[in-house]
């Protein structure tokens, strides 16, 4: 089947986002590190799921020499319908015992397996929010979903029958295999010829399916990278009239997602038939053989037979290791991926000796700070201020020049390349990220809204607001009136993103979310930009009584949130180039000046 190919200029939308196809050796101690989260398990489930092997084993082991040596040879042979009778009973409970070990092993199992993958998803998840800010700028959401989803998916299989069936299939295969020696040892070691053959075909294939599954996992990556931001920028794709290069796109990653999967799964099948290759040898040589031993009365029929039933016991489980070796490779493909995320540090991190914060006044220092995002081209370059407790300071400047990355490190999303950053004396490395963050509530231009309803988005910073305090918070930005008039009010269910808000609203939750938090400092990023006038009036009315004894930051380009600020600096290419207040700053005829005059230029046109 041909597929289309991917462009090659369509995949230059991926170059920054891809992730990486991980080749290492196979490592049994990463496998022994991913089967550790069997351990909270390992008192109940995990116990009595062997203790259903051990008695499923034992009576598939049982079984044949009661056919073979006592029916055949014995029973039959001498007429002994009494005894006859006897192995017939003893047969059926035996299978019935071991259906119902079977039903057991299954439940416990599956139990186990579930639980396993429950708490590795739970870990992957908690150890990802941990994470700095420049994890994510490196990687898309959908690279991230990948392993938490898909990853941790693809090792269901492997926990919930796998590690039991090679616990199973190794004991049925060391019981067949001393059986068979003890039946009849010059039979069993001309059947044991054939397997070198069998094991050295098989290791060879080893690093081929293992990096063919590594491949299956990039593509997928890539595949819900691509669905991922479709969806979000379904809205850009439409007004562009996009959606056919958008479809050859998606035709072109599903094509290598597809060849991936059906190039993994034909190397992957290459085991079976090789077994049954080799069963089928085996088999010759026991007919053979076997009929020679009997001819010569080294063997009776009845172990001949029993020794065809163990024959057949001794391939099931060599072909059933073999599909858990491949799916142990499915699974270290997956377990590095998994493992590369929970490897990975926080950049920014507490210290050991961390102090927790829990009242700031909100005095704010930059220390000859210098911060570069890509490590060539510098945000800030060697920038000193203060912010006194209780003021209102203004940041402006070009777009670049610095604005958001010392919200970033007051946040400290990022620390700085070089210098300190400080609040009330403290540099921000020696404060708790929880207590500092405690302390800071942030409105961004793009606010985001959390699916539910209106009265959890506003609760968010605080879940421990009462019903009251959350509607007092409302109406303060002025977003009560609004949200009054939703179907359900205050109970209205948003989905993700607020979109069945408009761009102010969400953007007044968000300013409700900030106050209820009632934080010391207040960081505004061009929070009204998408506010009508009206609307921005009241929320300046309000702000001017919330943001007493509060530190306010503000960034933006409108005129009458400017000339409110205590204190503004003037930014430009990572460095202040002024700072005073609005009429100060006017006075000077300087870049500020500038801006202001561009401002208003443009308003009057």
């Amino acid at each position: 089947m041909q597929k289309k190919a991917i462009n090659e200029n369509l995949l230059n939308r991926f170059r920054y986002s891809q992730d990486v196809v991980i080749d290492k050796p196979f490592n049994w101690q990463q496998m022994l590190r991913l089967f550790g989260y069997m351990k909270p398990y390992r008192k109940n489930l995990l116990p009595l799921s062997i203790l259903m092997v051990v008695i499923t084993t034992a009576v598939r082991l049982i079984i044949p020499i009661l056919i073979g040596v006592y029916t055949l040879d014995k029973a039959l042979k001498n007429k002994d319908t009494h005894l006859l009778t006897i192995l017939v009973a003893t047969i059926a409970v035996l299978y019935s015992f071991s259906y119902l070990a079977n039903i057991f092993r299954i439940k416990w199992m599956n139990a186990l397996g579930q639980g396993v993958i429950y708490d590795l998803r739970k870990h992957l998840f908690t150890h990802v929010q941990s994470l700095s800010h420049r994890f994510f700028d490196q990687r898309s959401a959908g690279s991230i979903l990948v392993r938490i989803m898909n990853d941790i998916n693809s090792l269901q299989e492997l926990f919930t029958n796998g590690v039991i069936n090679v616990l199973t299939d190794m004991v049925l295969l060391i019981g067949v295999c001393v059986i068979l020696f003890t039946l009849s040892p010059q039979l069993t070691l001309g059947i044991m010829v054939i397997l070198p053959i069998m094991f050295f075909i098989s290791t060879s294939l080893r690093k081929n399916i293992r990096r063919s599954w590594q491949t299956v996992r990039l593509k997928q990556s890539k595949l819900n990278s691509h669905l991922n931001e479709s969806m979000q920028g379904i809205r850009v794709t439409q007004s562009f009239i996009q959606e056919k290069e958008n479809m050859e796109f998606f035709d072109g990653v599903n094509t290598e997602n597809f060849e991936s999967w059906r190039s993994a799964s034909k190397k992957n099948a290459m085991f079976r038939p090789l077994v049954e290759l080799t069963n089928a040898l085996g088999t010759a040589v026991l007919i053979w053989y076997g009929v020679h031993l009997i001819q010569v009365n080294s063997i009776t029929i009845g172990v001949f037979v029993s020794f065809a039933f163990y024959l057949g016991m001794f391939w099931e489980p060599i072909s059933r290791i073999g599909q858990v070796y491949n799916q142990l490779l499915m699974g270290m493909a997956s377990s590095e991926r998994i493992f590369e995320f929970l490897d990975e540090e926080p950049i920014v991190s507490d210290k050991k000796d961390s102090i927790e914060i829990n009242e700031i006044k909100g005095d704010i220092a930059f220390e000859n700070v210098s911060f570069s995002y890509d490590e060539k081209r510098a945000a800030l370059n060697n920038v000193s201020l203060e912010m006194k407790a209780g003021q209102t300071v203004a940041l402006v400047g070009h777009t670049g020049s610095g604005k958001t990355t010392i919200v970033n490190l007051v946040t400290r999303f990022y620390d700085p390349t070089s210098g300190r950053v400080k609040i009330d004396g403290i540099d921000l490395k020696d404060i708790s990220l929880s207590s500092l963050r405690n302390q800071i509530s942030i409105v961004l231009q793009d606010t985001f809204i959390f699916s539910g309803t209106i009265i959890e988005n506003i609760r968010f910073g605080r879940p421990d607001a009462t019903d009251d305090e959350v509607v007092e918070a409302a109406k303060a930005v002025g977003a009560h009136a609004f949200i009054e008039k939703l179907s359900n009010g205050y109970q209205t269910e948003v989905e993700e993103r607020g979109n069945v808000l408009s761009v102010g609203e969400r953007q007044l939750l968000s300013f409700a979310r900030a106050i209820l938090a009632d934080p010391r400092i207040l960081i505004l990023d061009e929070a009204t930009a998408s506010i009508d006038t009206e609307t921005e009036l009241k929320i300046q009315r309000a702000l001017r009584s919330l943001l007493k004894g509060r530190t306010a930051i503000i960034i933006a380009h409108r005129l009458s949130t400017i000339r409110e600020a205590d204190h503004i600096f003037v930014l430009d290419h990572g460095e202040i180039k002024e700072q005073g207040n609005h009429d100060q700053l006017m006075d000077l005829h300087g870049e500020y000046y500038d801006l202001i005059k561009a401002q208003f230029n443009m308003l009057s046109a």
